[in-house]
């Protein structure tokens, strides 16, 4: 099974291997409360500077964010996942407050097809 929480949140006693998706480490969150960084699975910079703008709407974002995810190196990154997740549950974290509207959706949604 694969879940996703914010990584602000405290970590729980069903949370399972924690993954943090973010290109760029959160500010304030101790390495202990991560398990595995899969930096790559995070949206390039450019792409999450412009959605915060508001210069990409989040149709652009979302189909922008998916095609990055065939890149070599996030291709490796989405096996290491899935291979957690057939050993047991994987948490995906980010620092988005609205999950309807964070990239950990669109990957956890991926990683499940």
């Amino acid at each position: 099974m694969i879940a996703t929480r914010r990584v602000y949140d405290p970590p729980g006693p069903r949370d399972g291997a924690r993954v943090l998706v973010m290109r760029l480490w959160p500010r304030g969150v101790r390495k202990e409360r991560v398990d595995v960084w899969e930096k790559e699975l995070g949206p390039v910079v450019p792409l999450l500077r412009a959605f915060r703008a508001g210069t990409v709407g989040w149709a652009e974002y979302r189909r922008r964010y998916l095609a990055g995810l065939a890149r070599p190196e996030a291709q490796a990154a989405v096996r290491r996942v899935r291979a957690r997740a057939r050993r047991g549950r994987v948490t995906l974290l980010c620092g988005c407050p609205d999950e309807a509207r964070c990239h950990r959706a669109l990957l956890r949604a991926y990683l499940l097809d």
